[in-house]
């Protein structure tokens, strides 16, 4: 007899499938080949006359971008349920996958899935139902039950770190900006936004730059030089011998007997 755990499994089904051999199972694919009843689970038998064809739901847990979200059995002339893909043909022998019913699956990416198909086990029809399980169905006298559960969402908070970070705009080396004072009031918390926030204030090059030649500039007859150039008049006047006064002239003379 199967047991049935009350445990949820760890991960989420991501692909529903069926196959036609039970030595030929994809891996990682488990294969539901009895009900929990210990019966065999073949989806294609007939009770009357004995078939050797053979057919049996398998289901994977394997890591995955999408998840399955919903499972339905449905009769083969029914339309198609909105956003689910039919079970078709068998996984090993690419054959009809069912007959007179249809499985159905609907999958989901899943980091956008809340909760997801977890366990699908057969049970005897109308033999007793499962704890925390649904049944969506019945094929070949046994009823298809599943089991859903919350799916753990794994996105790391560094992606929505980086991602704030990397809006932030890029310093420009080649500009000098000056803050605003304003900005000095925003830390206190009581600073106001105004029509001129985030307008970058840039100083034009040609005011922080210093010109190689100063031009000099006569203002109301007033010579304005560089600080180069009257240092270089200084030095030059230092050097050079300056005029006697007439006085000491006069005494230059009186010494000499002239």
């Amino acid at each position: 007899m199967s047991e049935v755990s009350n445990q949820l499994p760890a991960d989420p089904i991501s692909a529903v499938g069926v196959i036609a051999s039970l030595s030929k199972a994809p891996d990682g694919y488990y294969v539901v080949a009895q009900t929990t009843d210990g019966s065999d689970a073949d989806l294609w038998k007939d009770g009357l006359f004995k078939s050797k064809v053979t057919r049996y739901l398998c289901f994977t847990r394997k890591t995955g971008a999408d998840v399955v979200v919903d499972v339905k059995l449905i009769d083969i002339k029914d339309a198609l349920p909105e956003g689910f893909t039919p079970v078709e043909v068998t996984l090993d022998t690419k054959e009809t996958a069912t007959r007179k019913s249809r499985l159905c699956v609907k999958s989901s990416p899943c980091a956008a899935a809340v909760t997801a198909v977890y366990d699908i086990q057969m049970i005897a029809k109308s033999k007793y139902h499962l704890v925390n399980y649904a049944c969506i169905g019945e094929i070949n006298s046994m009823g298809v039950w599943y089991r859903m559960g919350d799916v753990s969402q794994h996105q790391s908070s560094q992606e929505t770190s980086s991602t704030a970070h990397g809006d932030a705009p890029a310093n420009t080396a080649s500009k000098r900006t000056t803050s605003r004072p304003d900005d000095e009031h925003q830390s206190s918390g009581n600073y106001t936004m105004t029509a001129l926030d985030d307008v970058p204030f840039a100083i034009p090059e040609k005011f922080y730059e210093n010109p190689k030649e100063m031009q000099q500039v006569n203002l109301m007859g007033i010579t304005i030089k560089s600080l180069a150039e009257i240092e270089e008049e200084v030095s030059r006047g230092c050097n050079a011998r300056l005029p006697l006064t007439p006085l000491a002239q006069n005494a230059k003379q009186t010494v000499l007997g002239l």
